[in-house]
Parts: C-alpha cells; sequence; structure tokens
C-alpha cells in the first residue's frame, strides 16, 4: 500500500482502468494493478525491426510504427519499457505506435558503459544509458526533419514536431514519420546533438509520466513467453546433479541405477556433475533422484569442512584484532591519531548471514548446439547477454558469433542471473551437444537453493571518537567478509586491480560529514559460492553504520534523526529525505503501546533515501511485526515515477525477508536449507502497509531498483531499540536472537 500522494499517482488511470484492473487479496494486503490506458496509447512488445532503419537503435516502417531496440534485460524492474522511453521522448515519437525488442548481442553498440558489455545489474540502467539514450533519440529526430525540410522545401529551422509528425506551422503542412521514412536519406555518420538541443525537463511529454510497462499485459494474461516456456519438436529435458562442494569434481557414476527407469535417454558426464537426458521433466527429476548414492565425488572443494556458525565466530576474531593484517579501503584525515586523542569512545559489531536470492522463476535455459558442435542457439533469461554468449561458446570451443542469443524475460535476477559463468546456461549448451537435439535445463528449488550463489556473510567492527561536546570526530569501519567479485566475475575484479566493490559496497562515509574515517577490510576465502544480491555490500554494511549512529545518538540522549541532519549540512538533498520522511511517519508522535520507531538514512550511487519502520514486539515468542514502513525517496528526473514508487515497494519487500527470517547455514562446506519450507521468506501476512514519497527533483536520474533495501535492517533494529532499550546486531533477528538480546 502507498501513502497518501503515491496511491493517487498509481491510481490516476484512464476511464477503463475500473474494466482492466483486478483486485488480489490477502491478508489484508491488497494489490491493483490497473493495466491503463487503451491498447493504441501504449508501446508493445515485438520480435523483429520493421522498416527502414535510422540507427541502430531505431527504425521506421511506412505505416508510422517504430521498432525501439532495448538493450538492458527485463527481470521485473521496467528497464525494458524506461530505456526506449527515453529515446522515444528525444524522438517525439508516438507511444502508441512504439514496438520495443530486445537488442542483439553487440558489445560495441549495446553495451552498457558502466560495465563495457551488455550486462543489466547494480540498479544502473537508466543513470548509465539515460545520456546517450536521449542523444540516440535526438538524432533521429534530426535526420526526420532534414529530410522533411528537403522535401517541403523549407529551412529546416522553421519545422517542429509533434507525436510522430513533422510540423510546418507557415504552411499547416505536415509529414508522419511513416511518410518521411518512405523516402528518407539516411546519412553514413549520425548527426551531432548538443546539449542545447536537447528538450528541457518541462517540455518532457513521456519522462515523468506513468506509462504501462510494455511487457506487463503479457504477464497479466498470461501470453508473454520467458525460457521455462518454450517448446521445440525433439527437444529433451535436462537435469544436473552437481557436485555438493564447488570444487568436489565426479569421480564415478554407477549409470545402471537409471539404465531402465522410463523416458531415460542419456547419461552425460560433467567435469563439475552427472547429466540426466529424458524426454520430460519429470522423468528427468526422477533419473536424478534414483542417482543419489550412485555418484562418487572427486577431492574434497574448496569449502571443505566450513561451518558458518564457527566461521562467523572467526571473521569476528579477526575483525576485532587490531594487530590483524588489513586491506584499506577509503580514509580520510587521521582516524588513528583523532581516535586515540578522543574524550570517549564507542565500538560495537555486526554480523549479517549468508542468504538466498529466492527469485521468483527458478534457473532455466534452452540450447540448441549444430550436430557437429560448430554453433549454438540459446533462449534465455539473462542479466548479460554478452557473458552468456561468451561462456557458451568457450565451453563449446567456438567463436563467440557462433552463439545466438534470444533474451527472454526473467521472473527476478537479483544478481543471480548475472555471474559470468552463468552455469545454467553451460548445462543446458554442454547437455545439448551430447544430444544433437534441443535441450531445455531447468533447475528445481532445490538445486537452486543447494547449488546456489549466496550474499556473502560478514562481521562489521566499528568504532567512534567524541570530543568532550559529544560531536563525532573519528570513526572507523572494518568489514571482514567473503570475497564476492572475483567469484562471481574475475574479469571484472582483475579490472578494478583487486578491489570487492560488490563486497563494500556502502562502507565508507556515504556523505556524513566526519573529518577523520577509516574504512578496512579483511578478505575471508571461505570456499562459498557467493554473489552479489539486491543491495549488494550496502545490506550489511549500512546495517552497521545506521545502526552504530543510532546507537550513538540514544546514549547521548539525542534524536536520531536529528544527529543525521546534523551530519548531513553540505547535504541538502539527503536532508530533504529525512524531513521528509519524519513528517510522513509523524515522527515525533507517541506511537501506540508496545511499538516503536527506527530510522535509516542512505545515499546509493546518487539515489537519496530515507525510511522509518514501525514495528511490535511478541516478547514471549521474540517475533518482530513491521506494520508500517515510510520510505521518503530522491532518484533525479523519475523516468517512470509509478515504477518508482513499485520498485521502492519491493526492495522493502526484500528488505523485510533479510531482516527477519532469510538465512542459510552451512556445515562441512553443504548448504543445509533445501527449500521454501527451511528457507523463509517473507508471506504476504508479513508485509507491511507502504507509505512512499517520490520527491522530484531535476537532477540527472539515478537508480530504484534495490536503493531501498538496505534501509530496513537499521530501521528495524533501531525500533526494537525504542521498545526495549536493546540492540539487535545479527541479522536476521529470528526469534532466538531476539530473545537472547531480551534475556
Amino acid at each position: 500500500m502507498t501513502s497518501a500522494k503515491a496511491k493517487s499517482a498509481r491510481t490516476a488511470r484512464s476511464p477503463s482502468t475500473s474494466r482492466r484492473g483486478f483486485m488480489v487479496g490477502a491478508g489484508g494486503f491488497t494489490l491493483m494493478l490497473g493495466l491503463e490506458g487503451h491498447t493504441a496509447l501504449a508501446a508493445t512488445l515485438g520480435k523483429m525491426r520493421a522498416g527502414k532503419a535510422f540507427s541502430p537503435w531505431i527504425s521506421i516502417a511506412p505505416d508510422g510504427t517504430i521498432t525501439i531496440m532495448a538493450a538492458a534485460t527485463e527481470m521485473g524492474q521496467g528497464s525494458m519499457t524506461s530505456l526506449p522511453l527515453v529515446i522515444a521522448e528525444e524522438l517525439d515519437a508516438d507511444w502508441g505506435k512504439v514496438r520495443i525488442i530486445p537488442a542483439p548481442v553487440d558489445d560495441k553498440i549495446y553495451l552498457n558503459p558502466a560495465y563495457q558489455m551488455m550486462y543489466t545489474a547494480g540498479s544502473n540502467a537508466v543513470r548509465v544509458h539515460f545520456p546517450r539514450h536521449r542523444i540516440f533519440g535526438a538524432q533521429v529526430r534530426k535526420v526526420l526533419l532534414d529530410n522533411a525540410a528537403k522535401k517541403l522545401g523549407v529551412p529546416v529551422d522553421e519545422l517542429t514536431t509533434g507525436p510522430s509528425v513533422v510540423i510546418h506551422e507557415k504552411s499547416k503542412r505536415r509529414l508522419t514519420y511513416g511518410q518521411i521514412a518512405a523516402f528518407a536519406e539516411v546519412p553514413e555518420k549520425a548527426p551531432e546533438i548538443k546539449p542545447e538541443q536537447l528538450k528541457k525537463p518541462a517540455d518532457f511529454r513521456l519522462i515523468g509520466k506513468d506509462v504501462m510497462r510494455v511487457e506487463l499485459p503479457g504477464k497479466v494474461n498470461g501470453s508473454v513467453k520467458y525460457s521455462i516456456d518454450l517448446q521445440m519438436p525433439g527437444m529433451l529435458y535436462g537435469v544436473v546433479l552437481r557436485e555438493p562442494i564447488e570444487g568436489a569434481g565426479l569421480d564415478k557414476v554407477d549409470e545402471a541405477k537409471i539404465a531402465n527407469l522410463p523416458g531415460v535417454v542419456k547419461v552425460v558426464k560433467l567435469p563439475y556433475g552427472v547429466g540426466v537426458l529424458a524426454n520430460t521433466a519429470w522423468e528427468a527429476f526422477a533419473a536424478r533422484r534414483a542417482l543419489d548414492g550412485a555418484v562418487a565425488w572427486g577431492k574434497k572443494g574448496d569449502a571443505q569442512g566450513f561451518d558458518s556458525e564457527k566461521g562467523m565466530d572467526q571473521f569476528s576474531a579477526d575483525a576485532r584484532n587490531l594487530s590483524h593484517k588489513v586491506s584499506e579501503w577509503t580514509k580520510d584525515g587521521n582516524f588513528a591519531d583523532v581516535f586515540a586523542k578522543s574524550a570517549s569512545t564507542m565500538e560495537a559489531e555486526w554480523r549479517n548471514d549468508l542468504a538466498y536470492h529466492a527469485q521468483m522463476e527458478p534457473l532455466n535455459a534452452v540450447a540448441l548446439v549444430a550436430p557437429d558442435g560448430s554453433s549454438a542457439e540459446l533462449w534465455c533469461g539473462t542479466q548479460s547477454q554478452t557473458t552468456a554468449q561468451q561462456a557458451s561458446a568457450k565451453a563449446l570451443g567456438i567463436d563467440r558469433d557462433k552463439v545466438k542469443v534470444n533474451d527472454m524475460l526473467m521472473g527476478g535476477g537479483f544478481g543471480r542471473r548475472g555471474h559470468r559463468d552463468t552455469e545454467f546456461i553451460v548445462d543446458a549448451v554442454l547437455l545439448s551437444k551430447e544430444a544433437k537435439r534441443p535441450v531445455k535445463v531447468m533447475w528445481t528449488r532445490e538445486d537452486d537453493i543447494k547449488n546456489g550463489r549466496f550474499r556473502p556473510m560478514s562481521v562489521n567492527y566499528l568504532r567512534a571518537g567524541f570530543d568532550a561536546g559529544g560531536k563525532i570526530t573519528s570513526w572507523s569501519h572494518r568489514v571482514a567478509g567473503d570475497r564476492v567479485t572475483p567469484y562471481m566475475d574475475p574479469v571484472r575484479y582483475e579490472q578494478s586491480k583487486g578491489r570487492d566493490g560488490i563486497l563494500m559496497g556502502g562502507a565508507d562515509m556515504n556523505g556524513y560529514d566526519v573529518p577523520n574515517h577509516l574504512t578496512e577490510l579483511i578478505y575471508k576465502d571461505t570456499g562459498v559460492r557467493t554473489s552479489p544480491l539486491r543491495g549488494t555490500g550496502n545490506i550489511a554494511n549500512r546495517f552497521a553504520s545506521e545502526g552504530f549512529l543510532d546507537e550513538i545518538a540514544r546514549k547521548q540522549g539525542k534524536d536520531p534523526i536529528e544527529v543525521r541532519l546534523a551530519l548531513l549540512t553540505k547535504l541538502p538533498r539527503a536532508q530533504k529525505v529525512l524531513e521528509t520522511v519524519a513528517k510522513m511517519a509523524d515522527w515525533k508522535r507517541k506511537r501506540a503501546d508496545g511499538r516503536g520507531l527506527g530510522v535509516a538514512y542512505i545515499d546509493y550511487t546518487g539515489t537519496y533515501l530515507a525510511g522509518i519502520a514501525e514495528v511490535s514486539l511478541d516478547r514471549r515468542a521474540g517475533a518482530i511485526k513491521v506494520h508500517d514502513f515510510w520510505c521518503a525517496i530522491d532518484v533525479g528526473i523519475a523516468v517512470q515515477p509509478d515504477n518508482v514508487v513499485a520498485q521502492t515497494e519491493s526492495s522493502i519487500v526484500y528488505g523485510i525477508g533479510l531482516a527477519l527470517m532469510e538465512t542459510v547455514t552451512v556445515k562441512g562446506g553443504v548448504v543445509q536449507q533445501s527449500n521454501f519450507y527451511d528457507y523463509s521468506v517473507p508471506r504476504m501476512s508479513d508485509v507491511p502497509s507502504m507509505h512512499i514519497e517520490l520527491i522530484k527533483t531535476a537532477n540527472a536520474p539515478s537508480g530504484a531498483g534495490q536503493m531501498a533495501t538496505p534501509l530496513v535492517q537499521p530501521a528495524v533494529a533501531g525500533a526494537f531499540a525504542q521498545i526495549t532499550g536493546r540492540y539487535l546486531r545479527h541479522a536476521p533477528f529470528t526469534p532466538e536472537r531476539v530473545k537472547r538480546a531480551l534475556a
């Protein structure tokens, strides 16, 4: 549920909303998904380009259909709509005539500038593509104007454009974009566009307005296809019994165990496990179950013997050991000297467990490898078309351009579908090569958890020094955590010269005005498979730093919001989100008996946001209930305001799971959880009322997809402290941990 302001923006639908909307109610939570506007007023999904190519991004057909390429993959975050919308804005396109199709794999044209390849992650798609997409649209508009000027015999500066039409006001003549496309000459070199030639934000017709996400109607009526839906003649189903510990390797397998089972076509030995090919998915699953116990694994593997509970204690000991070897992450001033001379000091430690992505759609892919292995075609949902192509080509020993990637929609990514080795896609490729037929590989939920790649466990040890007046004069933040980047993308890790930005995200002061601060890290390589997860290191690191600020404020008898405002005097946008969320939640009003409020603030790569949680506590059960969550967010120019609100709500729900229940444990190197009965995720009854206020500014757009997730843990912990005077420093806040804090 949204605040009144946000809700009014999300329900300002067309007159046909009541006939198109639907309601889903459960546990007091109601979701309205209005399919707004008439079909003719919305862009649609397409399969191929139509008409004349005016650029690699835009084609226009004589009937006026405009094809715009979408380079960012769609995993529920709206990028397939927001990025083409930016192009359409500067093109001055009629949005109802736009068809959007996934761009082919071409790193030179469709790359994400932040990663120098086609890759969608880090909530940066709009932020990094926005400037160049505006130029792409403006360039084609300029070509259309030049061609129209020649056709009409008038100076180009006498022409203007409306939605998909060029207008000569003096003679009242008009040419549609489709008419121009029929005779247009496209220059070999795109025209230069200067910043002043781009639209002023006040003139935006599409950006900043709520438009229907292009893939949403198909999701509602079930017509869109995911790779898991794909059917092909002669297709087999493939599953893999994987090594229980990364790096164990396959020693031997007794194939006779499944030789006579129904539907089994072939057993395939792989370096990391045993593949089974069968006529149906259920026959493949049954055969794999029968293989359990018939496989001997080889070498021990990197995580052999690792115990996450004991490992956490070792992380803590290393973080607190001031003589332990560390790497410096960021430094400003002289922490050591100033801290040593402090009038008073504080220190504390925060812990975060391993966590699983829990995306709705388990991993899957379809591959068709040529009989001679010389080429391949893929159908998959991936966060990186580039790495899907690269990993497949490497597995087959062929050139990249011999692999065609059909980019499909995803039922959630959150970092799980962004690894360079894309193992689920490689599964399909290797099994198709053996079968010489198309193969659909499907991971079960058990596969996805047992063989998952997890948000790393970490320990944060913080110290602060104060002058005689209680002002913070020094601050140290030390992180002991399992590395992520060298595992999920060794190429990026090498390019960053060994700096793990995924693990360390948000560990620095992030805008707070503290004159002497030091951020350090201790890399702990446990052998456990690690991964970025929605919010990356900001979840753990901001839990610690925001939690520490909260404890400092309470110890000094000060208002936690006032303490933050005093440290953010140089950042008026940051102060604005804090002041706004305080007003939204009526921060200083006395709450109902037994309830408390907690606050958190974050600057996440240029997105400013603050959140307040209202919680209650069942002391006997050790259960925390989040009743309301308020969030103020400033993303600069919001390309799709309604979608920013939706993504913020989604991030909060994700954060609730990480704060209260989601945990992975490892014993002897093996993951202990296997499905949602022992890896808990939020249910409808766990979802609080959410009140989101989008602060609109003319600043460059920033990200929204995962920005609110790190707010939840510190805000809930702060509310718990207000109720009890005790602190929660180990997430998730399970009933056992809550009871220990109360003891």
